[in-house]
């Protein structure tokens, strides 16, 4: 990956982070909804790691967005 591509992933992940966190935030969005959203983008990039194309990418991003899940990053927790 190119560092142009890695900075504009990690900018897309902090701005849609925040997005979520405001959310909730503002009782927009609850917690349950936010979580499923979440586990939702995981399940769809695990299933398309099976289609057998950028494989190990998919895989990749579905292991990063179950950390951000069980780390609570996306939701304040009280």
């Amino acid at each position: 990956m190119s560092e142009i591509t890695e900075i504009s992933g990690m900018a897309a992940l902090a701005i849609c982070e925040s997005i979520l966190l405001a959310l909730n935030d503002r009782n927009i969005l609850p917690e349950s909804e936010i979580l499923g959203i979440l586990n939702d983008a995981a399940a769809g990039h695990e299933t398309a790691a099976e289609s057998g194309k950028n494989k190990v990418q998919h895989l990749a991003v579905a292991e990063l967005i179950r950390k951000i899940v069980s780390a609570g990053n996306s939701v304040r927790r009280t």
